[in-house]
């Protein structure tokens, strides 16, 4: 261990104690007893996402060098795919333009990047003082005997479990939070820091351009920042898991997301035989009634509630964008109507 990351795990203990906080002292035995019982790391591949750099709180809105500056999520890291995210950012430009400000001169600055972003596949502009980029995260979840690890008895419930679907979805945790590499609360969050510095694609089954890319990033990003953990639906197929549906911020979204593939979505989706689908309604019964549960056994089926972790690597210029070897399926293009610096919109 580098003298480095000896100072910091030291300094995160020092931090635990002086704190005294009973709650954080669970939560990290928590995390020690879940160490060993899902001691693997299963990585399930790269995600993409937006975020911005910009002053901090309270700091001069100028650009001068010495400004205190941030980075901060904008979309969730969850795009599988970089022009995904790129897309999402033409969509959060123009929208900014169309709906936040008057000022033609702003209009006009944040129309330059949409246009830029409907021409060519780049990873960052910068309109009106920050710098807007796509960043690049791996996703992995781990693993024990009896498969992923689901929600821990610490991990945060909504104070209100409602099982009724929600007017508007619920967000990834890390919508609008500032990522920062240096600052971990917990000492099982910084030693996993540690141990995922080294960390590079590997497996002979992968393209070499791959491996390359990823053990490049070791040396190009090699500091760490962990995004807050969520929650999803993985469903069993042999020896491997698959997710099923989106990424959700407490665990019992993900329930809730659960229930409502096992008595809305999937039916229909699937087509099943109406004894199937008898069966998928008599479950999802008993998992609604017994509030916490993180499984599902029906039909022959065998879905889990689990832990999604996540990290972006992180470099002297911030969070890493896009490698060479994360590919896509299509291009930049024009996502919306033509606008004037006075907002009209052409149709």
């Amino acid at each position: 261990m580098g003298d480095d990351w000896k100072r910091q795990l030291d300094r995160v203990h020092e931090g635990l104690v002086q704190r005294d906080d009973p709650a954080e002292w669970v939560t990290e035995a928590d995390a020690v007893e879940a160490s060993y019982r899902y001691p693997h790391l299963l990585l399930r591949g790269p995600v993409f996402g937006l975020a911005v750099e910009e002053p901090e709180p309270g700091a001069d809105e100028g650009p001068g060098d010495g400004a205190a500056r941030r980075w901060r999520i904008v979309s969730p890291v969850v795009s599988g795919r970089p022009q995904e995210a790129r897309d999402e950012l033409n969509s959060h430009l123009w929208f900014k333009a169309k709906d936040e400000t008057d000022d033609p001169a702003q209009r006009r600055e944040l129309l330059a990047a949409v246009a830029v972003l409907e021409r060519e596949p780049v990873n960052e502009v910068a309109a009106l003082g920050r710098r807007y980029r796509v960043v690049r995260g791996d996703e992995f979840a781990r693993g024990g005997d009896d498969g992923l690890e689901p929600p821990r008895p610490t991990d945060p419930e909504p104070v209100e479990r409602s099982w009724e679907f929600p007017g508007a979805l619920a967000q990834p945790p890390e919508t609008g939070v500032a990522i920062d590499p240096g600052h971990e609360r917990g000492l099982m969050a910084a030693a996993l820091k540690l141990a995922l510095r080294d960390f590079h694609y590997q497996g002979a089954d992968l393209p070499a351009d791959m491996r390359e890319d990823s053990a490049r990033a070791v040396r190009t990003h090699p500091d760490v920042a962990l995004l807050p953990v969520g929650f999803g639906v993985a469903e069993r197929n042999g020896e491997r898991w698959r997710p099923r549906g989106m990424l959700m911020p407490t665990p019992h979204d993900a329930r809730r997301m659960l229930f409502d593939g096992l008595t809305e979505f999937w039916p229909k989706a699937f087509r099943l035989t109406p004894q199937k689908k008898a069966a998928y309604a008599r479950a999802a019964d008993r998992f609604r009634t017994a509030g916490r549960a993180d499984e599902v056994r029906v039909a022959g089926d065998h879905y889990r509630i689990c832990r999604v972790e996540r990290m972006i690597r992180w470099g002297a210029d911030g969070p890493e964008t896009p490698r060479r070897s994360d590919v896509d399926h299509y291009g930049p293009d024009q996502m919306h109507p033509r606008m004037d610096e006075d907002g009209t919109i052409h149709y």
